[in-house]
């Protein structure tokens, strides 16, 4: 549907509310809403987006919206949940329509919000400084010696850089009088950076045509300043930068794999990290490299096992010895946690004015710690307008799992007692008075409706000072109840728009063309190369077996009898292999599926959108056959199609995939996989004793049969079946052809050559091609097969000790 210009729209506006009942938008009463102010006329920042709106069908609404939603599942963006049911991946909950505001108040916030990073920073170097905070009486001893976010190995140590915030969020939100609020500060490992670019990304999918005429900041400028920054840290040398992630069983993994591959740094976990002479070392397929500049995404406490969190399997031994020797800078320093302490918020007006000499820009919600005789009385005597909780939670009211009790649902005799619990309990306890937060629309059930809101805001550390994120995205309940605000309790999320009466820059992370250079892949980390190589084997084994149990099925489809001597034949090396062949599907195939996804799922920073998606698409497919494919000529097909998405994945990879490091040792998972996968084939049902039609169905199998039959002007035989299976160089199924690639791939590996000699890896390679180069189809028999199978294998092991360790 055509729509009208924005300069003709505006006029319309409020008839296009008052007409259309889907736009019969009103905010709720006593609540402040982001898009019409008190007297119900819609903001001037609003005006475009709800005209265009106003002027689209209900089906047009309905395929942007779809729009949006295909893109964030076609890119795999998601989010865990944990639930009473376990834990499960769910999708990114988009709130579609965006929520607008004006530059000129984003620019005071702004403001507010530098103030706030540089007190903050002002106060972490205090508590694990000289401690005057403490000293002169602006922070009880209490809340910080009592916190577990208080880490005491940190006491004393400077970062190397100076500075102990690079990197925070901060939730804020509006209340009624239409002033903004802080909520909370997110100084431990704050998250959802990425998760906001995806959504603008969706966002725009939406609405590219409103989006492209509204003067909307753009995103880039923000992470390019805080990548630059983050480079700038490695004081030169050969350190590097990464990304340190808890592992893909976080809840925001898929936001650190974005991060690290949108940034164009390494992911790593703690197991990839150790420490040599007090510096961080990444492990490497080349070998330790030297950290410089460390992004963490995990609780602090985690991060070293030695001397925090002993019972943590997720950090690095020493990392702490690394911070006192100051050769490596970590983001945000360990110990930051404490900045997200609930209580701390009643106390910061006071340290502000103390530190800085000025009053907070952007105050925080108003809380008392309940430790003081008078915060005690005050909570007390107005239980009606508090929320009690835990005063060290680092989490807001409304997302602390249900911790928080509202003192208005407390019953009177339960009121009566209150003053007691404090009064036993006061240190451990935080009163908050009731916020009620502004409303945004939201598209529910075809209607525009008021949904509560809070914004979620990042700031990052520059060359410049504090940038602040120009939107980040907004959290919206999922019904008027504020609580509901939580993902973890149905809420979702909104793009933010800051837009601005005039033109903004177009920004990009790709360097201008006169600063052009072309920089080599950085090192690969030993456990990605693992994980590459056991996809790539993965890949192949579920090739492997999809071919022969093609083949089994199609020829059972026309004997009717699994008993027919090839069949049985069959039955029982596929049995060897752990393949049961009494279920059309078998669970070991959907293993081997899976197993390669939750390898790709361990190096989503290096796997491309396409391919993680037709990897996934490959396994929900395997699992939708298991449960109505038989056996036979239906079960033939099903092994085609899964044949045919597989070869998908795999030409995705190939075509698709930059050849350095990592491609090869994909590549010499699948060569070696698919070595094995034929020579145990070949040793099976090439033999003197192979029923009638194994040959055949040996060509099959390996993809074979046409280019035997223009080679070969004689039937099927023994001799033509090992010639073109064992011993044609040329043919990609062949065992020579694996044992060539493996070959030429090993001599591009790093350290192939150790002082000008190949290295045991490298050699062993040669040895086992050499071996079969020399060989005849006369000469290939079952213990040859063998052997090969036993060399194969051992040249795995190999790698793995060279690689792998």
């Amino acid at each position: 549907m055509a729509r009208k210009p924005a300069a003709e729209k505006h006029d319309d506006v409020k008839a296009g509310i008052g007409n259309d009942p889907a736009f019969a938008y009103s905010a709720l009463p006593g609540v402040a809403d982001e898009m019409v102010d008190n007297t119900g006329a819609v903001r001037p920042v609003w005006q475009n987006l709800l005209s265009a709106l106003s002027h689209m069908s209900e089906q047009e609404l309905t395929e942007r919206f779809a729009r949006a939603d295909r893109y964030l599942r076609d890119a795999g963006v998601f989010y865990r949940a944990y639930g009473a049911a376990g834990v499960s991946e769910r999708n990114w909950p988009i709130s579609h329509i965006p929520v607008l505001i004006d530059e000129r108040e984003w620019q005071t916030l702004s403001e507010g919000l530098r103030q706030r990073a540089d007190l903050l920073e002002d106060v972490i170097a205090d508590i694990y400084g000289d401690g005057r905070l403490v000293k002169e009486g602006l922070l009880p001893p209490a809340l910080i010696a009592g916190n577990p976010e208080f880490l005491r190995p940190l006491a004393g140590i400077k970062p190397a850089n100076g500075h102990y915030l690079h990197f925070l969020a901060f939730e804020i939100g509006r209340g009624p009088d239409g002033n903004w609020w802080v909520l909370a500060d997110r100084a431990q490992a704050p998250s959802g950076a990425g998760f906001a670019l995806e959504t603008r990304v969706a966002t725009t999918r939406a609405f590219s045509d409103i989006y492209a005429e509204t003067k909307v900041h753009r995103l880039a400028s923000f992470f390019g300043a805080f990548r630059d920054a983050l480079l700038g840290g490695k004081r030169g040398g050969e350190g590097r930068v990464a990304v340190l992630t808890p592992g893909p069983a976080n809840e925001t993994y898929y936001e650190h794999a974005y991060i690290a591959r949108y940034l164009g740094f390494m992911l790593l976990e703690g197991e990839d990290i150790t420490v040599v002479n007090d510096q961080l070392m990444v492990r490497t397929v080349a070998g330790l490299r030297p950290i410089s500049v460390l992004w963490r995404r995990l609780d602090a406490s985690y991060a070293d096992p030695l001397e925090l969190n002993q019972h943590s399997h997720i950090g690095t031994p020493g990392m702490v010895e690394a911070l006192r020797a100051q050769t490596v800078s970590i983001v945000n320093a360990l110990g930051s946690g404490i900045l997200e302490t609930r209580a701390l918020l009643a106390f910061m007006p006071t340290i502000c004015r103390h530190l800085r000499g000025e009053e907070l820009k952007l105050p925080s919600i108003a809380t008392w710690w309940c430790g003081q005789k008078s915060e005690r009385e005050h909570v007390a005597a107005n239980i009606e307008k508090m929320v009690i909780g835990p005063a060290y939670s680092c989490m807001p009211f409304f997302d602390d799992n249900g911790q928080s009790v509202l003192g208005s649902t407390l019953r009177s005799t339960a009121r009566d007692s209150i003053a007691d619990w404090l009064a036993s309990e006061g240190h451990k306890l935080v009163g908050q008075e009731v916020v009620t937060l502004s409303t945004t629309p939201a598209w529910v059930n075809g209607k525009l409706r008021p949904r509560p809101m809070s914004l979620r805001v990042f700031a990052a550390r520059t060359e410049n000072g504090w940038q602040i994120m120009p939107g980040g995205f907004a959290r919206i309940g999922s019904g008027d109840d504020v609580a509901a605000i939580a993902m973890q309790a149905g809420g979702s999320a909104a793009d933010v728009w800051i837009v601005s009466d005039k033109p903004v820059e177009a920004h990009t992370l790709l360097p201008a063309e006169e600063t052009f250079t072309r920089n080599m892949p950085g090192s690969l980390p030993s456990r990605a190369a693992d994980n590459l190589f056991w996809l790539g084997r993965y890949i192949e084994r579920a090739e492997g077996a999809l071919r022969i149990l093609r083949a089994w099925h199609g020829r059972f489809a026309e004997a009717a009898d699994p008993d027919q001597p090839l069949l049985a034949n069959v039955s029982a090396y596929l049995a060897g292999i752990d393949i049961d062949i009494s279920k059309a599907v078998p669970e070991s195939l959907l293993r081997n599926i899976d197993s390669a996804v939750y390898s790709a799922s361990n190096i989503r920073d290096r796997f491309s959108p396409d391919g993680w998606l037709a990897l996934n698409d490959l396994a929900k497919t395997a699992r939708r056959f298991k449960e109505n494919v038989r056996h036979g000529d239906d079960a033939s097909h099903a092994m085609t199609v899964l044949l045919r998405k597989l070869a998908g994945f795999a030409g995705l990879v190939h075509e698709n995939m930059y050849r350095f490091t990592g491609w090869r040792f994909l590549s010499l998972g699948r060569y070696i996989e698919r070595g094995l996968h034929m020579t145990r084939l070949l040793g099976h049902m090439s033999g003197p004793d192979a029923p009638d039609g194994a040959l055949d169905m040996l060509l099959e199998i390996g993809d074979s049969v046409m280019t035997h039959r223009r080679r070969y002007n004689v039937n099927t035989a023994r001799l033509t079946v090992t010639d073109l299976l064992a011993l044609d160089p040329l043919n990609p199924r062949s065992i020579l052809f694996q044992v060539n690639e493996i070959r030429h791939e090993v001599e591009q590996l790093p350290n192939a050559f150790v002082n000008g000699q190949m290295s045991p890896f490298y050699r062993e390679a040669m040895r086992l091609h050499s071996g079969l180069a020399v060989m005849t189809p006369e000469t290939m028999n079952g213990e040859v097969y063998q052997r090969l199978e036993r060399e194969l294998e051992q040249l795995s092991d190999l790698l793995a000790r060279t690689y792998l360790g």
